[in-house]
């Protein structure tokens, strides 16, 4: 079975650092067309924005071709072929599959059937990858290192699939972690207990003012409207946290904000103005950390 990313847990350490130094590549040498021959799929069974052309400008920066999809309506899906046919059927066709699909396990399914690798893009609240290792990288540009983050996480750690793929990335690289939501919203038990069984710190409050000061990373997530069942439960979180300048006077120098965008109300306009937003370059480095992985996955080392 060909290797493919499906959770973070799919790579190594070294492996993760190897991605990271080849994305540093790739951004000082954009174009690189060492893919010439491949086609790359894009099935994207959920909307998206960012990552479905990030990865679509990777490949095609890596000199590859790209078909696929970012809407099911004109697909046989809609017509009711299974994930395991669609799968099946695309990969006769290309190299390697991206996927994005609203159903936790759908890209580990889809991995499993496929014969060629595959890259999960988002899967329900489960698990990103590829916006984790671009987290990763965005870290180490921003602070000259992995080891030893202060990192307050804000928002929805529910059903936050961003913040729940880096927290167990992070966890080689010794961090503290901040954990900023309301009750409703909180860190799910299972990783609170991964954190435990790692020995990492990490502390819970409410209150987002609380933990700016003496943090080098503050991660912005927004509330997802789509995951909640009861829509009454959403309105009443979903404007619970709005980070403006004004509130970062006591940061420290190095600090930078980061957001797997898009933002809704959680980090107000005059935020963009400060040295410490970082969250649009962040959307940069997901294409060259995404070279890496398409290059990675087939085999250029």
């Amino acid at each position: 079975m060909p290797k493919s990313l499906i959770s973070i847990h799919d790579f190594t350490k070294e492996e993760i650092l190897h991605i990271l130094d080849v994305a540093k590549d790739f951004e000082a040498n954009k174009a690189q067309p060492i893919l010439r021959d491949k086609i790359v799929a894009t099935l994207f069974f959920e909307p998206s924005t960012r990552t479905r052309l990030s990865f679509e400008t990777a490949a095609n920066r890596l000199g590859a071709r790209v078909i696929g999809f970012s809407d099911v309506v004109n697909t046989s899906v809609s017509k009711g072929e299974t994930l395991k046919d669609t799968i099946k059927m695309v990969s006769n066709y290309v190299d390697i599959i991206v996927i994005r699909h609203p159903l936790e396990g759908s890209s580990r399914y889809a991995s499993e059937v496929a014969s060629v690798p595959v890259i999960n893009a988002g899967d329900g609240a489960n698990q990103h990858p590829s916006q984790t290792l671009l987290d990763l990288y965005t870290i180490r540009q921003t602070q000259g290192r992995l080891d030893n983050i202060d990192i307050n996480m804000v928002g929805d750690l529910k059903y936050g699939r961003t913040v729940h793929s880096l927290l167990q990335a992070l966890s080689h690289f010794s961090p503290k972690f901040t954990f900023t939501a309301p009750d409703e919203l909180k860190m799910p038990y299972e990783y609170k207990v991964f954190l435990d069984k790692k020995g990492i710190p990490y502390k819970e409050t409410a209150d987002l003012s609380e933990g700016i000061a003496d943090t080098d990373i503050l991660y912005m997530t927004r509330v997802q409207q789509e995951r909640f069942t009861d829509i009454m439960e959403y309105e009443k979180v979903k404007n619970c946290y709005s980070l403006t300048a004004g509130m970062l006077e006591n940061a420290r120098k190095n600090m930078k904000i980061l957001h797997p965008l898009p933002r809704i109300n959680e980090i107000a306009q005059d935020v963009d103005d400060t040295p410490h937003a970082y969250y649009f370059k962040q959307a940069e480095n997901g294409v060259y950390v995404r070279m890496a992985i398409i290059a990675y996955l087939l085999g250029y080392k």
